[in-house]
């Protein structure tokens, strides 16, 4: 706890039997109240391995609900234990563990409702490994994005971030896409609550074991990435409803 704040971390899973414990012993417990795993229908052995870790909350999907699903399952059941602060962290060991620290101080201090842990600040996103392609595509996505949403996020593309929980409680995220572009959604919503969201720097790593998706599927979040920022700028102007910013 901080400022006696229940912090619970969330750890969508999908095949990371190979970087599971090195990922998960080096969350801080020094703060971290509980830990819940959810396993996207693995084909590995995920779940064991969780289990070996002593990891006291699993949940198992008997078909794979997809990423955005999988986030969906994090998050219910967090606020279920009664989460103040919930901190999504990718068992692939793409991100350190090492700034759950920081990222729940800034919420339970109230400097921030909502933190993302940047790849882009500081340049590490193309030291840890990120391909050019996929990086260009980060950039011109997240400077689309800054216009029509009037922000001025470095990245909206990380997959470390940290959520109080009235945030969490104040959007329908369970109303959002199961696939990848859930998490841009999710942004969105969040801006057009009302809430700010701070960034930090955050080291990254591509490694054959960390997960990513391929060319096909990065072009569909891309063009659902247009489609997000369109209809929040549209229904800004009042010129559409969408059931996303209801």
């Amino acid at each position: 706890m901080i400022n006696g704040k229940k912090i619970i971390v969330v750890m969508p899973a999908y095949n990371a039997e190979k970087t599971l414990e090195q990922t998960y012993n080096e969350i801080p417990f020094d703060v971290v109240d509980d830990v819940i795993l959810t396993d996207d229908f693995s084909k590995d052995k995920t779940v064991q391995k969780a289990q070996q870790l002593g990891i006291k909350h699993i949940i198992s999907h008997e078909k794979n609900k997809g990423y955005g699903g999988n986030q969906k399952t994090c998050y219910n059941k967090a606020l279920e234990l009664g989460a103040d602060i919930v901190i999504m962290l990718h068992p692939d060991y793409q991100y350190t563990p090492k700034l759950i620290q920081s990222m729940a101080y800034m919420i339970a201090n109230d400097v921030y409702p909502v933190v993302l842990a940047s790849r882009i600040l500081g340049h590490s996103a193309r030291r840890g490994g990120m391909p050019m392609i996929k990086y260009i595509a980060n950039r011109f996505l997240t400077l689309f994005q800054n216009i029509l949403l009037n922000k001025k996020l470095s990245e909206y593309h990380t997959g470390y971030r940290a959520f109080s929980a009235e945030v969490l409680r104040s959007i329908n995220y369970n109303i959002n896409s199961d696939d990848f572009i859930f998490d841009n959604e999710m942004l969105a919503q969040i801006f057009y609550a009302g809430f700010q969201i701070g960034e930090m720097t955050c080291p990254t790593k591509y490694f054959d074991d960390a997960s990513s998706i391929n060319l096909k599927r990065s072009s569909i979040y891309g063009l659902g990435v247009i489609g997000v920022s369109i209809k929040y700028r549209l229904c800004k102007w009042g010129l559409m409803r969408s059931r996303l910013f209801h």
